[in-house]
């Protein structure tokens, strides 16, 4: 079965064709990363002009590059929550369109279960039941997968995502957007130990991740040393809080998988392309006698293939939308 996978929910135009949820046939991504630096995030509405550019040449490259056309498609997959809500809704609306011109059922996507599925495409060995860490720029979260269209989450954030800290930390250490990525960069040269930084905790909830409270220690260090006119290392700061944070996001993920008794773990979003955070999972994992899935590099951040691989067990689930679908900004797992 060839499922066209379509992802708009931010700033990265996607679609993708994937047979039986697992093989890649095409997979295209149009960034927006250059235009949004310049504003040191993601600017909303700009964004969303950008998807209606794009997302047509997108879609008709992923169908071309698969060397398919509309009528070999079985279905057409969209996400539709969580997310920005201009950008989805061109995703959505596009989607819609093509389904009802050709045909073809709609499926629609959660893009956080989209990120989940990425594991399905790099790993075939991979099946439920296993808990997945979820990480990126707006969801950090510890996942029971159940089943490929069942999740019930463990852990969840309080207040900022990861992803979001490390962009907001690069922004005050003087990094360009995307923050995660340079900061990693400059962690490979610093001293992971130079700067002793604050591992909050939610009480009560021994799962769930709390970052505005580190992110505020980095900007107090920065802002305290310019106030001082001290020069900070920033490549020995970034590095100290690339270490923190894998290891909040580790340390919960392993204590989770005891107590709920799995032995197989995956990581998904964006934040699990981090070096820090792959590299003590695969540690600790192995320490531990885990399983670790991790997904590769390219399919760690928004993408189509991710989407057509998850609307592919959606499909099989017998989830449909029509032409009343309406995108949604904020959604969660347990509630698709």
């Amino acid at each position: 079965m060839l499922i066209l996978g379509i992802e708009s929910s931010c700033d990265e135009t996607a679609a993708a064709v994937v047979e039986d949820g697992r093989i890649v046939h095409s997979n295209i991504v149009a960034t927006q990363i250059e235009e949004h630096k310049k504003f040191g995030g993601v600017v909303p509405e700009l964004a969303s002009r950008r998807h209606c550019e794009n997302i047509y040449d997108v879609v008709d490259s992923a169908l071309k590059a698969a060397n398919v056309t509309l009528s070999d498609i079985d279905a057409v997959a969209v996400t539709y929550a969580p997310g920005l809500i201009g950008a989805l809704l061109v995703g959505v609306s596009f989607a819609k369109g093509v389904a009802m011109a050709s045909g073809k059922p709609l499926v629609p996507v959660h893009h956080i279960a989209g990120h989940v599925a990425a594991n399905y495409i790099a790993h075939p060995d991979l099946k439920p039941p296993y808990l997945c860490l979820v990480a990126s720029g707006g969801h950090s979260q510890i996942v029971e997968v159940l089943d490929y269209t069942k999740f019930r989450i463990v852990g969840r954030t309080r207040d900022d995502a990861a992803g979001e800290a490390f962009d907001k930390a690069a922004r005050v250490l003087g990094f360009c957007y995307p923050g995660g990525v340079q900061i990693d960069r400059a962690a490979q040269t610093g001293d992971p130990k130079a700067y002793k930084l604050p591992h909050p905790s939610v009480t009560g909830s021994e799962y769930d991740f709390s970052f505005s409270g580190l992110k505020t220690a980095v900007i107090n260090i920065a802002h305290n040393a310019e106030q001082k006119g001290e020069e900070i290392n920033k490549n020995d700061l970034a590095a100290s809080f690339q270490r923190t944070i894998s290891e909040i996001l580790v340390d919960k993920t392993m204590s989770a998988a005891r107590a709920l008794g799995y032995k197989t773990i995956a990581a998904a979003g964006g934040v699990s392309a981090n070096s820090g955070v792959r590299s003590l999972l695969e540690r600790r994992c192995r320490d531990n006698g885990f399983k670790l899935y991790l997904p590769p590099q390219e399919l760690c951040g928004d993408n189509g293939a991710m989407i057509g691989a998850q609307g592919y067990y959606d499909y099989l689930a017998g989830r449909r939308g029509d032409e009343s679908l309406n995108a949604v900004a904020t959604m969660s797992m347990e509630d698709i």
